[in-house]
């Protein structure tokens, strides 16, 4: 089983950029996109639809703000589009496919950047969702939940770590969170699993040739329940072409989508 995902920051700027292109060719069983930025006229255009996928939007009301997709080879047992809260339904963040017992998700977590009121959005996001993922865990399914979490969790996951504990994305509040959900509340960074290493990051500034210098920080992740930790087999970073400030991110997994996980 492998799974893709992105923040696209524009899904048709990224189109633009050949990204279609290119997912015919790395052909993912499931890819979740994040910022897609489209209203729902726009992703019902067969142009986003490519062949060989059930494709599925959740297109914020704002116009060219947020977003999430899920694609699938496999058509889903079940969708839940947005859940809760304002922030989640209102926003378009959260998309969940079922196959039997696995959920994949789209996620997409707020930033703080943009000033103090967005980041008490974040902050009360970031509570409101640790239930929601406690309650997950209590479900006894399986969840490898995709997207952009907006927080570099340790020092090795941004190249700037020092001048940057001030920053949204790198609070030690963030960080603290990051470390309850891969702790307590028992989920996997599935990535880590595989890949211990330094400079592996999946965003750029735009700012000062960031990403060619490779300063930057690994904010996308695809994150776990405790049952497929021992089935990631690979994990990696597409950084060849640039379709957006963010980088693909893809992970293997030893199962089959189609029968490992039954009713």
């Amino acid at each position: 089983m492998k799974i893709t995902t992105l923040n696209c920051n524009g899904l048709r700027s990224a189109a633009a950029k050949g990204f279609f292109d290119w997912l015919r060719k790395e052909s993912p069983d499931v890819l979740c996109l994040q910022e897609t930025r489209l209203s729902d006229d726009i992703s019902e255009n067969r142009a986003f639809h490519p062949e060989g996928y059930h494709c599925y939007y959740n297109n914020a009301g704002k116009k060219g703000y947020s977003g999430v997709a899920l694609f699938s080879k496999t058509e889903p047992d079940g969708l839940i589009v947005g859940d809760g809260w304002a922030t989640i339904a209102d926003e378009a963040r959260y998309l969940e496919a079922r196959f039997g017992k696995l959920s994949v998700v789209s996620l997409y977590l707020p930033s703080g950047s943009s000033g103090p009121e967005r980041q008490a959005v974040k902050f009360d996001f970031l509570k409101r969702f640790m239930d929601q993922l406690r309650s997950m865990r209590r479900s006894r399914r399986e969840y490898v939940l995709c997207g952009d979490w907006n927080i570099a969790h340790k020092n090795i996951d941004i190249k700037n770590w020092r001048s940057n504990q001030k920053n949204s994305g790198f609070l030690p509040e963030e960080r603290a969170w990051m470390d309850e959900l891969f702790g307590p509340a028992g989920f996997v960074d599935a990535f880590r699993v595989v890949n211990q290493g330094v400079d592996e990051y999946t965003w750029w500034s735009n700012r000062g040739r960031a990403r060619e210098k490779n300063v930057g920080w690994r904010i996308d992740y695809q994150v776990v329940t405790p049952g497929l930790r021992g089935k990631v087999v690979s994990a990696s970073i597409f950084r060849d072409s640039r379709f957006s400030d963010h980088a693909p991110l893809t992970v293997v997994y030893d199962v089959d989508l189609m029968r490992s996980f039954p009713h």
